[in-house]
């Protein structure tokens, strides 16, 4: 599940992790960020910002039935932690991120495929608010971002990543709405097996 920054596709993959219960493992593609010395003016939103190799990995394990040792990323200190969560396999593995869909490799592990829209202003707004509130950043420095790396990023590799998706869902609509909509998207995975 992919879409741009505060789309709504975090708030979305967590409600269907909730109705889905024990038959879902949700992985936040956040987990894999490399290390980041430097952090000020780093680009969160390239690809290779993330370690996209490992998840692959941790992907094919899980589908064969094996559990996946999922990195821990600190984003206080900006580094991956030496333990780990290890994950056993579950029916459904949603994996969410603005990037997920953008990895060729990765994409094609997925059965569905799924891209959360959300109009740029609101995008905009919903992450000034999260930053502000729970990051301890100002107004300032998130538009700074977002000009600068965030939205052309957007532009390149994020919003490029819906075209041939199975589904659009929204992030400006009802959460339960849109996630009954996932959850029908689901259902023929379900009884075929």
């Amino acid at each position: 599940m992919a879409g741009g920054t505060a789309s709504g596709k975090s708030t979305l993959a967590h409600n269907l992790a909730s109705r889905l219960g024990a038959n879902c493992l949700l992985i936040n593609h956040d987990r894999y960020y490399f290390d980041v010395e430097n952090p000020i003016g780093h680009n969160y939103d390239a690809p290779k910002a993330l370690d996209n190799d490992l998840l692959i990995e941790h992907l094919k394990l899980l589908k064969e039935g094996q559990p996946a040792p999922l990195p821990i990323y600190d984003f206080a200190t900006h580094t991956r932690q030496q333990e780990v969560d290890l994950s056993p396999p579950a029916p459904v593995i949603i994996v969410e991120g603005i990037l997920v869909l953008a990895i060729p490799v990765s994409r094609s592990l997925f059965r569905l495929t799924v891209f959360v829209e959300a109009s740029e202003t609101v995008r905009l707004e919903r992450r000034i608010r999260r930053d502000v509130k729970k990051r301890g950043r100002t107004r300032q420095s998130v538009m700074d971002q977002y000009q600068k790396t965030v939205q052309p990023m957007h532009a390149l590799h994020v919003q490029p990543s819906a075209v041939g998706v199975d589904l659009q869902l929204s992030g400006e609509g009802s959460i339960e709405s849109e996630t009954t909509r996932l959850i029908a998207a689901l259902n023929p995975y379900f009884s075929a097996g």
